[in-house]
Parts: structure tokens; sequence; C-alpha cells
């Protein structure tokens, strides 16, 4: 029997568990187990990480939180018809989703929610603990996929949902990573959680398309050292991202980590915005358009403008399964703390680490090669060894303070 079908199975928590990307995420992992497409998209399925130790997709199990109650299987049919999912795939993987389903919780906050935040990150907890238990997985990775929330009002202000989960996934002992642009992690509460937890996490906001080109060509300009004068962008989506970015808030927020790639790679702010619109007609596929001024030889000016149009869910689903099976192995080989090397996957990386995509990807390359000279440590030699029981125990803030509602 070969290793990979005696390997344990690995839990995928997905907070957001009903949206598009956790759709798409869960029928792209049984179509590609089934052979019904190839792993496109997947960087974990290239060579570079053969006999990494990785777990196997036929191995991942899903379950995770949402404040929505549209199925799964309705969902992906939904995508189908969108043009997000090619035809008869969601047919075909139909009893994977409805399994998938089965395991989804309620998240929240909601508005009415009377609980405090302290029994909201215990219900989430326990509900990782439960699903980690009765599937007899050896660790369950969380992995936020939730619509963009805007940033939290400061010192005293109620917890950002997405940090909730964060908290969560602490105390149930699991590694985390957040795929959106949400504080989650970042929150300084759980932060100080996170730092003496011995578990790895990783985030924030997956580089899917815009970013994913500045953070190549930002490095060109500054190697051929060209003066960047002016560089502005602008996206236009639908979907639930469309929606939840309509909110000038939670685009300051999403728009951050595009401004923080150009900072890091040309080692300037130049002059220009990025704006967000929300065209619902678009569903979940976007354009993002970016003009570049800049110059050249003798102070000639000159401007470089790219269009990039593509599927968001679809660029999004590969990097999570290739992050939720990162971390896992990250995990099981004792590794703890922020993942630096991860930064190939986000706008806005933790840890320290390189800022443009080439020396991100040598950067991952050689966290492949350390995960495949690492040993799988001894049970419960490592936190949340068993059924993604942990020691990590977030503090709690006062049982009386206000929830805020939020969706999940």
């Amino acid at each position: 029997m070969s290793a990979s079908l005696t390997r344990p199975r690995v839990g995928v928590w997905l907070i957001g568990a009903r949206g598009s990307v956790a759709t798409t995420v869960v029928t792209g992992c049984a179509a590609v187990t089934a052979g019904l497409h190839p792993p496109t998209g997947m960087v974990t399925e290239t060579p570079a990480f053969t006999d990494s130790g990785l777990p196997a997709l036929s191995g991942l199990v899903f379950g995770g939180h949402d404040t929505v109650d549209c199925p799964l299987p309705k969902r992906a049919e939904t995508l189908t018809a969108g043009g997000v999912l090619p035809p008869g795939v969601a047919t075909a993987v139909a009893a994977e989703l409805a399994a998938a389903d089965r395991e989804i919780r309620p998240g929240g906050p909601t508005p009415g929610d009377t609980r405090s935040e302290a029994e909201l990150i215990t219900a989430f907890a326990d509900d990782i603990r439960d699903f980690a238990r009765r599937h007899r997985l050896r660790r369950t990775v969380v992995v936020n996929v939730a619509s963009t929330e805007p940033a939290s009002q400061g010192p005293g202000a109620p917890l950002p949902a997405s940090t909730l989960y964060a908290l969560a996934a602490l105390r149930a002992g699991c590694p985390y990573v957040n795929f959106t642009p949400s504080e989650g992690m970042h929150h300084p509460v759980a932060a100080r959680e996170a730092e003496h937890s011995g578990l790895p996490y990783a985030g924030r906001d997956g580089k899917t398309g815009q970013t994913l080109l500045r953070a190549v060509l930002g490095p060109m300009f500054a190697q051929r050292a060209l003066t960047v004068r002016a560089w502005s962008g602008t996206n236009l989506l639908g979907g639930g991202d469309g929606a939840a970015l309509a909110d000038p808030a939670a685009a300051a927020a999403k728009n951050a980590g595009k401004e923080r790639v150009l900072a890091d790679t040309l080692g300037t702010v130049p002059e220009g915005e990025v704006h967000i619109d929300d065209v619902p007609a678009l569903g979940d596929w976007k354009t993002a358009w970016d003009h570049i001024a800049f110059d050249g030889f003798l102070g000639t000016r000159m401007v470089l403008q790219t269009i990039w149009q593509g599927c968001d869910s679809a660029l999004a689903a590969p990097l999570v399964l290739d992050l939720a099976r990162l971390t896992a192995r990250a995990h099981e080989a004792g590794l703890t703390g922020p993942l630096g090397d991860l930064g190939f996957y986000f706008k806005d990386p933790v840890g320290d680490g390189p800022a443009s995509l080439g020396e991100q990807y040598a950067a991952l390359g050689r966290l492949g090669e350390r995960l495949r000279g690492a040993g799988a440590p001894a049970a419960g030699s490592t936190p949340g060894a068993v059924a993604g029981e942990g020691p990590a125990r977030p503090q709690e803030r006062p049982q009386d303070e206000e929830t805020q509602g939020r969706r999940a």
C-alpha cells in the first residue's frame, strides 16, 4: 500500500464555507481526486513538492462555519450556471459536496446574537474539535475564506468576527490561514495568543490577480532602474466580493495589501490609487486594469498598461488547497509561528520574507525541501496532535461584552 494511502486524514475547516471560493475548493478537490480534471494552478502538485510529505488531496476532509444556509450542492449549481465550474462536475461530485455541507456549522455573530465574545470563541472551537474527533483527524487547518471585513475600530471595540474565528482555531489547537484582508490573527488580541500557542499560521489576503502581476512588474522596474512616477488601478468585480468591497472601509482594507506590494518592491510609493467598483452583472468574474507611468533614459516618459480578466474563485481555490496542505505538513513537522516562506501566496504576508514573486517562489521551494527532510513527529509531540486538541487557550475578554453582528 502506498504511503499516501496510509497517511492520516487531515481536516480543512473553512470560514465562509458556503461562499464561492469554499465551494470551488471542495468541488475542485473532489474533481482532481477523481481524475476528472488536472490540478492546474496547484503549486504543491508540481515536482518541487514531490516527497515533501504533504497530505494527499484524497485525505482532506472539509467542514466549516458560515452564516448562510444555501447548501453546497445548490451553490455549486449556481457557480456552474455562471461559468465558474465546468458543466457536469458538480453533479459528478455531488456526494462529496453533500458530505462537506453536513459538516458546516452556524457562524456568527449574527444580528441579535446575545452570546459574549468568549462564548462565541468557545462555541466555534467546540465545533472544530467535534469535527476532528468524529472523523478521527490527525490535525485540522482552519482557513478563512469569508468576505472582507472593515478594519476594526481600535482598542475597546468589539473583536471582528475574523478574530473570533482565529482565536477559536488557537483554542482548538489548529494551524490557521487567513486568505482574506480581514484582521484575523493580525488583531493584537489574537497576535498575542498566537505568539504563545506553538502553532504555525499564515496569511493574509490571497494574491490571485492584480497584485500577483504587481509583484512581478514592481521588481522589473526596480531592477532595470526605471523610475515609476505613478501607478493607478481599477477593479471591476461582482459576486459576494463586489458587494462586500462596496463598503469603503472594506475596500480600504483590501487596497492596503496592494499598496504594500508596490512599496516593498519599488522602495517607494508612487502616485495613484486603486479603485474597486461593484458590478453585480460580472458575478464571480473580475477585470483589473493598471496604468503605470514611468521614466526611462534621459527622462523619456513612457506608459505600461495591463488588463487582467479572471475568475476569482478559480484563481483562489488551488491556492487554498496548497496552503491547507503546506500548513498541515508544517504543523506535522513541528514548525511554529508565522510561516514567512508562504509569502508567495499573500499580499500582506506574516513573518519576514522577500516581496518579489521570484524570490518568494524560491523561499517556497526551500520550504518544500525543508519539509522533505523533516520526519513526522511522534504522536502527541506537537500542539493539537490528537483530534484537534491543543493547549492554546486564548485569554477571554469579559463575559458581558456585547458582540457585533458580522457575516461569516
